[in-house]
């Protein structure tokens, strides 16, 4: 059982904490037993999986799941493992994993996407969110909050794993070249004059959303071919990111389904 805090190993996970190291190593973090069983189930390979003895015996079929997949695994004392951890109270499991989503991806009918985002929380709830609702993928500015930021991925209760997401170098472009292909560019603006409820989105559409205070930039928003807003009563201030998103993206299933959505 490993124990020094000094231990080549944990220095090298609470270096993961820092984007410059994930990027630097090509390597993220995934804490917690959600997105350990998150990631056996979609056999993503982990470099390293480290837990506690009590974790080990709490969850035995996950620990036998996850070693599985694990090119290395090592038994770890508390006081180490919450050396390790970006939470304050981490439940006994931590791993190192490949980077993802650094391909380029195709959305062809639906699909969000993200300028600017700076918080992790918002950022994981929209990913969950857009896997919600089905989209083909998830495209983000270059200056958003690091994808690979632990907070987003607890915030995306394991749908980082699964939503197809890549970051754009040039947003602008990219969505110029989606409008050629046919698809409604929709920038979510406070100005516009039509309402969420007034677009059909049954069309093959991409959603903006920009940032928090900001929103999108007038590059971005001059990318869209479409403009709406979400209606709100007089002095009250524009809506959290992730329940605007929601919203939109909401609406959009909405009128691309046929049947109510699913309770569960």
């Amino acid at each position: 059982m490993l124990t020094s805090l000094q231990n080549p190993l944990a220095k090298q996970i609470r270096k993961l904490h820092k984007t410059k190291e994930r990027r630097n190593q090509h390597l993220c973090l995934l804490e917690g037993s959600h997105l350990i069983e998150e990631a056996c189930i979609v056999q993503l390979s982990l470099q390293v999986l480290c837990c506690t003895e009590s974790w080990q015996q709490q969850y035995p079929k996950l620990y036998d799941r996850a070693a599985d997949i694990s090119q290395r695994v090592e038994l770890v004392s508390p006081a180490l493992l919450r050396s390790m951890a970006t939470t304050v109270e981490p439940d006994g499991v931590i791993a190192i994993a490949p980077r993802q989503h650094q391909k380029p991806i195709a959305i062809r009918d639906f699909g969000l996407v993200l300028e600017t985002i700076q918080d992790p929380g918002n950022l994981g709830t929209m990913i969950r969110t857009a896997a919600a609702v089905g989209v083909d993928g998830l495209l983000l500015s270059r200056n958003c909050v690091d994808l690979d930021n632990p907070k987003v991925l607890r915030a995306s209760a394991g749908q980082w794993l699964r939503l197809p997401m890549a970051i754009a170098e040039d947003l602008p472009t990219q969505l110029q070249i989606y409008r050629e292909q046919g698809m409604q560019v929709i920038a979510t603006l406070p100005t516009a004059e039509q309402t969420l409820w007034d677009v059909d989105f049954t069309k093959p559409s991409l959603i903006l959303m920009g940032n928090e205070g900001s929103g999108l930039s007038s590059a971005v928003a001059a990318s869209a071919n479409v403009a709406v807003r979400i209606p709100s009563a007089v002095g009250v201030e524009s809506l959290n990111v992730s329940i605007a998103a929601a919203l939109m993206l909401y609406e959009a299933r909405r009128q691309r389904e046929n049947t109510p959505l699913s309770s569960n």
